[in-house]
Order: structure tokens, then sequence, then C-alpha cells
């Protein structure tokens, strides 16, 4: 059982890479709706106006989402998008009551936390940042 256990543990950092890749994977597509309409177009059928903050958060959204698709500058990236979810959510959605679930905000809470841990944890071995060496392990 301790051999299982090791090497189940030895996976942690290629989980990380997993993880952090599949959350910007479905975190991207909503830069994509209110910039582009694209794969379905926002409620009022039009792209988000120019410099409003629903356009800037879709850029951030886009552009982030896809650098953490990479893993090129996670941790800053990261630690940004992790803000403005948690912007997102107070302004948006808890106003409509306590329970993210109940309240429309259950993915910006957990995006916000994932992102927030993937800013202290780093990109992981399958990440740009790994391969340029800017990856570095919390034990440097």
């Amino acid at each position: 059982m301790q051999q299982l256990c090791s090497k189940w543990q030895s996976w942690t950092p290629w989980f990380l890479s997993i993880l952090r890749i599949i959350a910007a994977f479905t975190f991207f597509p909503s830069g994509t709706v209110k910039l582009l309409g694209w794969p379905f177009p926002m409620p009022e059928g039009n792209a988000a106006p120019f410099m409003s903050q629903i356009w800037i958060g879709g850029v951030l959204e886009l552009v982030g989402g896809l650098l953490l698709l990479l893993g090129l500058g996670t941790r800053p990236v990261a630690f940004i998008l992790s803000g403005m979810l948690a912007v997102a959510y107070f302004q948006f959605h808890a106003p409509g009551g306590f329970w993210p679930s109940a309240n429309g905000g259950l993915p910006a809470v957990l995006f916000c936390f994932i992102f927030l841990y993937i800013s202290a944890a780093g990109a992981g071995p399958l990440s740009i940042d790994s391969l340029i060496g800017r990856q570095r392990s919390p034990e440097d």
C-alpha cells in the first residue's frame, strides 16, 4: 500500500498540469463569447461593447485563459484572473444571495480558487514555463 501511495503522489506535478490545462480550456471560451460571440452569442446577441467592464473581463478571460492553457506566465496570470473572478463574484453574483449555487456564482468561485491555487503551485511540467526554466519548485 505504501508503494502505491508513493507512486500516486509522484504524479502530483502532472495532475497540476492537467488541472491547469482543463481549467483554462473550460475558462477561456467565456472570453470568446463576450468578445466574438463564439461558440454561442451573448444573451443580448452582440459582443460586449468596446472598453466596457464586460469587454475588459472578456479580454482577461480570453488572453489569460490562453496563457494558462499554454502555461506561460502562469503564476502572475493565474493571480490576476483569481482577483478578477473574486471581483466578478462579489459585484455580480453575491447581491443575488449568499449561496453560490443559488446566485449563479459557482463557476466564479471555483475558478477563483483554482486559479489562486495555480498561482501558488505553478504550471506543472507540461508548460512553456517549465520548458524555458521559469517553473520553480516550492523548495527553491
